[in-house]
């Protein structure tokens, strides 16, 4: 996904938390409030987990791309009705950038005591 890519589709959600909930899926989701949205994230996890096991068996990745795409746009949905952007994610995981995995996770675990 491309940046602009993920510009268009946040700006598109943001324009769908003022929409009605009879005039799109997205609209609905936030009319229905947080618990539904993270109702959706779940399942969209459980189905990218299970498209994963699949698709490491198979070796067709076809499935697993589309369900990683709905936890994408799901968690996107997330994030803009808790009023946070996509583009904050992006910002994260280039502060990580070039950081060990190692030293990150143990950065959080001290920061959390």
């Amino acid at each position: 996904m491309t940046q602009d890519t993920l510009a268009r589709i946040a700006q598109i959600l943001a324009e769908r938390k003022q929409a009605s909930a009879d005039s799109s899926y997205v609209a609905s989701l936030y009319q229905k409030g947080l618990n539904k949205i993270l109702e959706k994230v779940g399942e969209e996890a459980t189905e990218t987990i299970l498209a994963a096991k699949d698709a490491e068996l198979s070796g067709n990745t076809k499935d697993v791309i589309y369900e990683t795409a709905d936890l994408w746009f799901h968690s996107m949905i997330m994030l803009t009705a808790l009023g946070a952007h996509p583009q904050q994610v992006l910002d994260e995981l280039e502060r990580r950038f070039g950081t060990s995995g190692h030293a990150e996770k143990a950065a959080r675990t001290t920061s959390s005591n």
